[in-house]
């Protein structure tokens, strides 16, 4: 089956994605994917067939899911400091923000679509956004990247590894979301809070701050 976009699905994966009919849909299912620890960049067709995702893979996934419910492929980088960068697919419905995301921790998956901008959506993360000594770590945020801009590439269905569409992100502006000053007076999270966000976390995939 041919996607609007360039690549073809077969069957059974047409058969899946059909499934989702919303985005939380498509974030249900990201939650139950185990959570990918290898230093991979699979594809969606990839993360289907393996069925694992870490958080960049499952941006894609979410992206190319969305795209067969309408939505443009969009994903945003969020940069952070001493800690895992992030990145999230976006929506937008009746103008309002929303995210798809896959995350080793419980705070930083999926956000309704109530925001009116993205530095709003991005910074409904910042308070969550925290490594496992409970330092707030985010730093910076790109615009939104339309994936089918690598579509010649096939992105959605490719055999390859996708790490071309990282670097890429790794040559876009992001833009702070503090000062420096600012970033230095920040406390730390609640430490009841630092246990609920790595509730069920996989270790081997946390980040080991410095």
């Amino acid at each position: 089956m041919r996607d609007a976009a360039a690549g073809v699905w077969n069957r059974e994966e047409a058969r899946l994605l059909g499934r989702f009919r919303t985005p939380v849909q498509i974030q249900r299912f990201l939650n139950e994917l185990p959570y990918n620890d290898r230093p991979t960049a699979l594809s969606p067709r990839r993360v289907l067939r393996e069925h694992t995702a870490h958080c960049f893979e499952g941006a894609l996934f979410a992206a190319a899911a969305l795209r067969r419910l309408g939505y443009p492929p969009l994903i945003v980088d969020m940069l952070a400091r001493n800690d895992d960068d992030h990145v999230i697919a976006v929506f937008r419905r009746n103008r309002l923000w929303g995210a798809v995301a896959k995350s080793n921790t419980t705070l930083l998956r999926f956000r309704e679509p109530v925001y009116r901008s993205l530095r709003e959506l991005v910074m409904s993360y910042f308070e969550m956004y925290f490594n496992t000594r409970g330092t707030k770590s985010l730093l910076s945020y790109s615009r939104p990247v339309n994936l089918a801009r690598f579509d010649c590439r096939a992105w959605m269905t490719s055999e390859d590894d996708l790490d071309y569409i990282g670097d890429y992100l790794g040559t876009i502006l992001h833009t702070p979301v503090l000062g420096r000053a600012d970033r230095r007076r920040l406390s730390p999270a609640d430490p009841e809070v630092v246990r609920a966000c790595f509730l069920g976390s996989k270790e081997s995939g946390l980040f080991k701050p410095r």
